[in-house]
């Protein structure tokens, strides 16, 4: 009977030991850090992480900053030479998951890190630039979003000449080292000879050809100017916007940066929803999935920016079909 109470005592003893034990191993659970490698800088809004549409997925699929996940933000600040040294110290950081939200920024960490899963959103074709095997199969350890869409410039010459109805000479700027470069041609070729006008190839691949190729698109008589997605165009949105301006061209492009600069018009994939659409790819990752298993997916919601500001300065009049259209008008 002694020896009985005694183990009663005992299993108590060590019963109470063992209930602050398994709730300081649910304490230290490991919470999983994500790295994000951005081109450009935060926004200049104090609460820019509540209204940015990334973090707005990730909260609707529960996780929150500072309580079950934790944030290592970099940004270049534009400055395209920092990319490789900031995707590095990322990956000293062993982050689960690293997400870049532009090309320039994925091909930092893809060169920083091959075993890492990586998430991008707002990049061009992965498959043409070599980054997967496949949409469907991406193969590595790279998947996410892609901006990619077929017969988007085909789309923007459309555009641009519902913009500018009278013109029949339209000049395109396309970027030599670009992976869609043939993609790019075939889509504008097919879209001239529907519209009527005749189409001058512009091929740049380097930044101080822009301004030869403007003038040569002036002398040979274009109306209107096309630049095509690529990433060097990427790169200088401020010195093309410019000289867009100072040409006095009416221009469209893919990309909402363009226009905020003082282009007149852009349309393309939406960075919030491809933003927002990158979450789920995050959260699938953390909750064991493998890049190579996640097919990539291709951008849904497009939007158009018009700045009529530009046209103002252009002499241009916007047609009121087009301004209804827009998603948004930069006055």
């Amino acid at each position: 009977m002694r020896l009985s109470a005694i183990g009663l005592i005992l299993a108590l003893t060590f019963g109470l030991f063992a209930v602050p034990l398994a709730t300081a191993a649910q304490q230290i659970k490991k919470v999983p850090k994500v790295g994000m490698l951005a081109i450009g800088s935060p926004p200049a809004s104090p609460d820019w992480q509540q209204r940015w549409p990334f973090w707005q997925g990730m909260h609707e699929l529960g996780w929150i900053e500072g309580q079950n996940i934790t944030m290592e933000y970099r940004w270049a600040f534009e400055r395209y030479d920092r990319l490789a040294d900031l995707a590095a110290e990322l990956v000293r950081l062993k982050v689960d998951v690293l997400v870049a939200s532009d090309t320039a920024a994925l091909h930092a960490v893809r060169h920083a890190t091959s075993t890492i899963p990586i998430v991008m959103f707002y990049v061009g074709d992965p498959v043409a630039d070599g980054v997967v095997t496949s949409l469907a199969r991406p193969g590595g350890n790279v998947t996410g979003v892609s901006c990619l869409a077929p017969e988007l410039s085909g789309k923007l010459l459309e555009l641009l000449k519902e913009a500018v109805p009278d013109v029949t000479r339209m000049a395109v700027l396309v970027n030599t080292g670009t992976p869609m470069r043939e993609s790019i041609l075939t889509d504008v070729e097919s879209a001239a000879r529907v519209l009527g006008v005749q189409l001058q190839i512009l091929e740049v691949g380097d930044p101080q050809e822009f301004k030869s190729a403007f003038d040569t698109a002036l002398r040979e008589g274009a109306g209107a100017l096309l630049v095509a997605p690529g990433l060097l165009s990427t790169r200088y949105q401020r010195r093309l916007a410019a000289l867009t301006v100072q040409s006095r061209l009416p221009t469209i492009y893919w990309q909402r940066p363009f226009v905020e600069a003082g282009g007149l018009m852009a349309y393309g994939p939406s960075t919030a929803a491809m933003g927002h659409r990158a979450t789920a790819f995050v959260d699938k990752i953390l909750k064991g999935a493998k890049p190579a298993d996640l097919p990539v997916e291709q951008a849904m919601k497009f939007e158009l920016v018009i700045n009529l500001k530009t046209a103002r300065a252009l002499g241009l009049t916007i047609p009121p079909h087009l301004l209804v259209l827009a998603d948004e008008v930069i006055q």
